[in-house]
């Protein structure tokens, strides 16, 4: 039988006094907890496989296989390196995990995972509840207990009752995790442990994401990361953990800049701005924010240590009463698509949306005197209308709603088209400023084949980089131009803005390139598998 190893990198300091220290391995010191979970042994022993290439540090989902058969079938082929510390976690229904069985099942079945190499077992609190003590004791003695409490309806009432309750009796390290529906929410999850080295936190859910990143930063033991199937809402796959968040590096000293948006699960920025980070090779890191209460993310800003952040629909115009300070030409355009956090945490809003558009368009045509439709009276819209009145073209603005297109219009001094008109028009361009057609409504276009009478059409959606719209353009024979320019752009120009240095750009375009062409791949792919069951 292998010693048992500790679980934690930094040591943990138990109640006992005993210092528990990880062993130091080829693989360094692992907060990266990778997560296998699948339904059948060969699946599993795959994405052990894989994740010992990325980490050290394993949590065994043994509650995923398909039963009591398919468990013991899978540990008996288990073999654990030397070099891996192993958690065994057989999760019951009634903790929110899969397995059926009886707690002393259960119980057998950690035994058999201790037995097979796992130093440490994950046994949640309505076990522990249960079980006597003494029968935890003659079962599991040679392993450690990481004793956990999931609540994945919400916060608990009384956080602490909890953190006391799973400290009692024979943990060697505790786990609350807890569905966040608010950035507060997740800090008093982080806060939870203090000072103590043997807590792991998790908050769960979209909202919590950025501080599911940053635990580990804030004093949590381990952070969890799924090798292929997510186990709990707003997880981050091992893959991305480790090639555009590298996680492995996050310190107190890292720099924290992140995207703000409802939806932003969609944004390349975190690909395109880490490997921004990683050419320059800065101590920083990029993060995506689901935000739908502005003023719970701003009373955020600066416990989360942010330094800068990028605004995206619906929140570029949202931003501005919360700033302290704004560029003169994004007080003109009305919204703000990058923020710098300045000493005391002071705001000061940019717009680098008007960069990309007049890189995107000044190299196909000429600007000045050109007629330019533009689809959208919102933030977007208002970047691309002050952009073309910079550059001395005519912005021309349709919307669905034609108070908003007329004020627009008379703001940038331009044209309102009535949509009714549309067809009826000729531009020199035509461009797509609102958010119809992006992933996941991938399938639509804000206007019909019959309304792109123009030379050239250029949506601001880069994901997909081949709308509907420009698919509907290029079937006209029209010149098209993706979003990808615009947002490279504009990004580079975020990049300079908040490090003061240079933007590696060519760098950045591979990363966004890469993202979409292994997004469209999968894409494909998944489309022939759908088309194969339905054959079948």
């Amino acid at each position: 039988m292998l010693e048992p190893k500790p679980l934690f990198p930094c040591g943990l300091a138990r109640a006992t006094g005993r210092q528990n220290r990880l062993e130091i391995n080829v693989l360094g010191r692992d907060k990266t907890c990778a997560v296998v979970a699948a339904a059948d042994p060969e699946a599993m022993l795959r994405q052990l496989r894989a994740a010992l290439r990325d980490t050290g540090t394993v949590e065994l989902r043994l509650d995923w296989l398909g039963g009591d058969r398919e468990i013991s079938r899978f540990l008996a082929r288990l073999r654990v390196p030397s070099r891996a510390t192993v958690i065994a976690t057989c999760r019951r229904r009634a903790a929110g995990g899969k397995y059926a069985g009886t707690i002393a099942s259960q119980l057998a079945h950690l035994a058999e995972a201790i037995a097979a190499g796992c130093q440490w077992y994950d046994l949640e609190i309505e076990t522990v509840r249960q079980c006597p003590p003494k029968v935890v004791d003659v079962l599991l003695a040679k392993g450690r207990q990481l004793t956990s409490a999931h609540f994945f309806d919400g916060m608990p009432k009384n956080l602490q009752g909890v953190v006391d309750e799973l400290s009692r009796g024979k943990s060697d390290a505790i786990k609350v995790a807890a569905r966040c529906n608010s950035l507060r929410d997740a800090r008093k999850i982080l806060g939870m442990g203090g000072a103590r080295k043997d807590v792991v936190a998790v908050p769960m859910g979209d909202v919590a994401l950025p501080a599911r990143l940053l635990a580990i930063r804030e004093g949590s033991a381990l952070t969890y990361a799924p090798v292929e199937n997510s186990t709990a809402p707003g997880q981050v796959s091992l893959e991305e953990i480790k090639r555009v968040y590298r996680l492995d590096r996050l310190t107190h000293r890292t720099g924290i800049y992140g995207v703000i948006g409802d939806p932003v699960g969609h944004s390349l920025s975190p690909a395109m701005q880490n490997a921004g980070f990683a050419a320059r090779r800065m101590d920083a890191m990029y993060i995506p924010f689901l935000v739908r209460d502005l003023r719970d993310f701003v009373a955020s800003i600066d416990s989360l240590g942010l330094r800068g952040f990028s605004v995206t629909i619906p929140h570029k115009e949202r931003i501005l009463p919360h700033l302290d300070g704004c560029d003169p030409l994004a007080v003109r355009i009305g919204a703000v698509n990058t923020v710098v956090v300045r000493g005391r945490g002071k705001l000061y809003g940019y717009n680098t949306d008007y960069v990309g558009v007049l890189r995107a368009l000044e190299s196909r045509m000429p600007l000045r005197g050109s007629r330019v439709l533009i689809v959208g009276a919102g933030g977007a819209a208002r970047s691309v209308a002050f952009a073309l009145a910079q550059s001395g073209a005519i912005p021309c603005v349709t919307a669905r709603r034609p108070a908003r297109a007329e004020a627009l219009a008379r703001a940038a001094g331009g044209e309102a088209i009535a949509w009714g008109r549309i067809r009826g028009e000729f531009f020199d361009a035509i461009v797509n400023a609102t958010p119809v057609g992006m992933h996941p409504r991938a399938g639509e276009s804000p206007l019909t084949a019959r309304e792109l009478n123009c030379r050239l059409v250029f949506d601001t959606i880069y994901r997909p980089r081949i709308t509907k719209l420009l698919r509907l353009a290029q079937q006209r024979g029209i010149e098209t131009v993706s979003g990808v320019e615009m947002f490279v752009a504009q990004g580079t120009a975020q990049f300079e803005i908040w490090t003061g240095q240079r933007a590696p750009a060519a760098a950045m375009r591979r990363a966004v390139l890469r993202a979409l062409a292994r997004e469209e791949s999968s894409s494909k792919k998944g489309a022939l598998e759908k088309n194969s069951r339905r054959k079948r």
